[in-house]
């Protein structure tokens, strides 16, 4: 199968990145959570999960780039934080020095050919519903000439059946070119393929977002959701996690309109969630039914807008989204 090797690095790589961050998780304090410049917070996770997975392709494969969503400022400028990555990181690593893990961190920061094969990384997409303790995603991907040929999602909050939370939680979804979508337990037993549900009606649709308004348009949403028909509640997640849901039919469609025009995406927020979806069957594309175009660099230049679906709903939710954007 093309890009095994690569599927089973990256799958093993987020799986011991999910585990450090439950385990953080788990024993959050305060003081573990620092500030970025735009405000957003950012957590010894972020850290510990993107030099986890950097050292990992180290191993497997070695000089290809990374487009990583951290740097390694934070533990350079406050030693307490440093401390508590490397002692997470060292259960992953063995003689790892304060030196190999800021080059691990700062691997992802390094300029890169986006036009050639690189990976991209989130080490946590979501940070606010990690600290909420609610869905968050580690997101890592494979793209070559500017398509995403390869991407695994580790969701460790995330039901395992939707329908029956008591089965337990922490999923792992992983998809490459042309082979399927699939999921398992975070055990890594029993994997199962997933497959966008065959919704033809909108008015049977759930369409579901981003939990924070302040991440996406909620009133242009409920607009086109209106057009459409869709009598259901938004169904609001944090993280690529939106994108698993679709992908195993718990939702028919997912927007994202961000509030700002000139806001542009950023590719290791949407990269691994896109492959996922197209292998389940579903289309992604931009407001105007363009595919994403992750050749740009760091951010989805060329692309404004995020539309999600099942494919069969696809073309009805752009023509709405065409009309309510002309009448706004």
């Amino acid at each position: 199968m093309r890009y095994e090797r690569e599927l089973e690095y990256a799958i093993d790589a987020v799986r011991n990145a999910s585990q450090l961050c439950q385990q953080v998780q788990k024993n959050l304090i305060s003081s573990d959570a620092i500030q970025k410049g735009d405000r957003s917070p950012v957590t010894i996770a972020d850290l510990g999960s993107q030099a986890v997975i950097t050292l990992g392709l180290w191993e497997a494969f070695p000089g290809e780039p990374l487009v990583g969503e951290e740097d390694s400022e934070p533990l350079r400028s406050n030693a307490d934080i440093k401390e508590k990555v490397q002692s997470l990181v060292s259960q992953f690593a063995y003689d790892l020095t304060e030196s190999v893990l800021f080059e691990a961190i700062d691997y992802g920061v390094r300029p890169t050919d986006s036009k050639e094969r690189f990976w991209t990384l989130d080490p946590i997409d979501g940070t606010k519903g990690f600290l909420r303790g609610d869905q968050y995603a580690i997101a890592l991907a494979l793209i070559e000439n500017g398509e995403v040929v390869m991407g695994v999602l580790g969701c460790p909050n995330l039901p395992l059946d939707s329908k029956h939370p008591e089965k337990g939680a922490g999923c792992l979804f992983y998809a490459a070119r042309g082979t399927g979508a699939w999921m398992e337990p975070l055990s890594g037993e029993g994997k199962q393929r997933v497959q966008v549900d065959g919704i033809t009606d909108p008015a049977q649709a759930r369409f579901c977002e981003s939990v924070e308004s302040a991440h996406a348009s909620h009133d242009v949403h409920a607009e086109i959701s209106r057009w459409m028909g869709i009598s259901q509640p938004p169904f609001r997640i944090d993280s690529q996690c939106k994108y698993a849901s679709v992908a195993r039919g718990d939702a028919s469609i997912y927007f994202r309109l961000p509030r700002s025009s000139s806001y542009r995406e950023k590719i290791w927020d949407h990269a691994a969630g896109v492959i996922i979806v197209t292998e389940a069957g579903g289309r992604v594309s931009d407001f105007s039914g363009q595919p994403l175009d992750f050749s740009r660099g760091r951010k989805l230049e060329k692309n404004v807008g995020l539309l999600a679906t099942n494919g069969t709903l696809h073309e009805q939710t752009l023509e709405a989204i065409a009309r309510v954007m002309k009448a706004g």
